[in-house]
């Protein structure tokens, strides 16, 4: 049985390498390089897998699961820059993967050892693209 849940975050964003030139970046990046950054309304869903419990007959506890996306997503990346304010970012260019398989690895974590496996990471950065991340 897969369960999945969302959370939403707001966070601004810029793709850019400081080694290439504004044109180069634009070439590169398109929109997305304008060196003040720009926003989105990031939604993400996150989907587990495990047995059924015979006694709780959930999953996995859905309370549990938004505490998790709240610590681990949510209160770190919500209104944030993320280039200045949220690590690996500062290092790495936040594109939709990257922020995808970073999210990834901070759940992945959470789930060590629970009976339920995280399966899928979806970050949707806009409504018409959004990134997976499975196992």
């Amino acid at each position: 049985m897969v369960i999945t849940r969302k959370a939403e975050f707001s966070a601004s964003h810029v793709c850019r390498l400081d080694s290439l030139s504004d044109q180069e970046n634009q070439e590169l990046f398109g929109e997305e390089a304008h060196p003040n950054g720009h926003g989105h309304n990031y939604i993400l869903e996150v989907s587990v897998e495990g047995e059924i419990d015979p006694v709780t007959g959930m999953v996995m506890n859905l309370s549990d699961l938004k505490e998790i996306l709240d610590q681990e997503i949510v209160q770190p990346m919500d209104h944030r820059f993320l280039n200045k304010e949220v690590p690996p970012f500062d290092k790495i260019i936040p594109t939709t993967a990257n922020v995808a398989r970073e999210i990834w690895q901070r759940l992945e974590r959470r789930f060590a050892g629970n009976a339920a496996e995280l399966v899928r990471v979806r970050l949707h950065e806009t409504p018409e693209l959004y990134v997976d991340v499975t196992r």
